[in-house]
């Protein structure tokens, strides 16, 4: 067979597994997050069977510890967080007047030192994109809710989940010893050096990632609920979860922190605080946790990260965010793959008659 047949059969085959997978969205949620938790806890079983454990006990060792820790978390937090939900819905009407005390009159004063004209082209261009900005973060949120969580509810996702990350842990090394053996020949060795950088790019990444949003989330929400701020609990943790998605953590937690203590401190060295707190999280982050945790090796650029994470969103929903990093992963290697075969070749060099 022809290296263009070869060539052909293979973007047949992935034109047929994206199809699958845009016609399946609606019910894969489960079976992907059974197989995210599976490759993130694999290593520890791995461990766990190399001190000569039955790899199925290891499994159920690591899974039960997994689901134990969530547990716990759950236990601690949900009664916290649920706790200042309900501060927040008492007072929200309080929250209300003093923006419409403070802010509507500033910004009043602002506006009327501009020119009439561009007051009108600020209005005009403020309302467009604020509507456009609006469509598209409310199609990706109800194209997420409707294409995952809406059509499986959380108990279902609570009982499908831990049986499928059992078994994908239990059976993995023999799933990629099957999956090793369908290679072409000719290419296996190529294809198993890329398998192998993506192995690298995805788990440096997603556990590097995964580390530095707890660590934030948890110096966010002690420093800030320290420092006196309602609801420093919630937007502390928020923060930390979203700081997957570069910069949307410390860019949200930012301001609206900033926003309640103006809201809600009058003296200003207390507003200072809680900047402060964002300030030297964000430079702790960007000079010691990113850099020791992730590193620039895994070659996951953050611009790349966001565009996969919101394309993956507006295409299969939920199930699209799960498999956005991953696929990322998947692409970023093989550009740089192709890449180094262009500058390696003809194309790129030209003959030796050109020369």
């Amino acid at each position: 067979m022809t290296a263009a047949k070869q060539l052909r059969f293979w973007l047949i085959g992935l034109g047929l597994f994206v199809l699958a997978l845009w016609l399946l969205s609606d019910m894969l949620l489960p079976f992907v997050v059974g197989l995210a938790i599976a490759y993130l806890l694999d290593p520890a079983v791995d461990r766990l069977e190399a001190a000569r454990l039955p790899r199925w006990l290891g499994t159920t060792l690591v899974l039960l510890g997994f689901v134990l820790v969530m547990v716990l978390m759950a236990l601690l937090l949900l009664p916290l967080v649920q706790g200042q939900v309900s501060h927040l819905l008492e007072v929200l009407p309080t929250y209300a007047t003093l923006v419409k005390e403070r802010l509507i009159p500033a910004l009043d004063r602002f506006i009327h030192r501009l020119p009439a004209d561009d007051v009108e082209r600020l209005r005009a261009a403020a309302g467009t994109y604020a509507g456009e900005v609006a469509g598209l973060v409310g199609r990706i949120v109800t194209r997420i809710l409707s294409g995952g969580l809406a059509l499986f509810d959380i108990v279902t996702l609570m009982f499908i989940t831990p049986i499928v990350a059992f078994y994908m842990m239990r059976d993995w090394d023999l799933m990629v010893g099957k999956v090793d053996s369908w290679l072409p020949r000719q290419h296996a060795e190529t294809v198993r050096e890329q398998a192998r950088e993506v192995n690298v790019t995805l788990s440096g990444f997603v556990r590097g990632q995964a580390t530095v949003c707890v660590v934030l989330g948890v110096f966010y929400a002690l420093a800030l609920s320290a420092a006196g701020l309602d609801f420093g609990l919630v937007i502390g943790l928020v923060a930390g979860l979203l700081s997957f998605i570069p910069y949307v953590g410390s860019l949200f937690g930012f301001v609206a922190s900033t926003g309640l203590a103006l809201l809600q401190f009058d003296e200003f060295w207390r507003v200072a605080i809680v900047v402060g707190i964002f300030l030297f999280g964000q430079t702790v982050e960007g000079n010691v946790l990113t850099p020791k945790l992730v590193g620039d090796k895994v070659g996951l650029h953050a611009v790349w990260v966001m565009f996969a994470l919101l394309a993956g969103g507006s295409l299969f929903g939920f199930v699209g965010v799960l498999l956005a990093v991953p696929v990322a992963a998947v692409i970023g290697v093989l550009t740089r793959f192709a890449l180094r075969q262009y500058l390696s070749s003809p194309y790129y060099r030209g003959t030796d008659a050109e020369r």
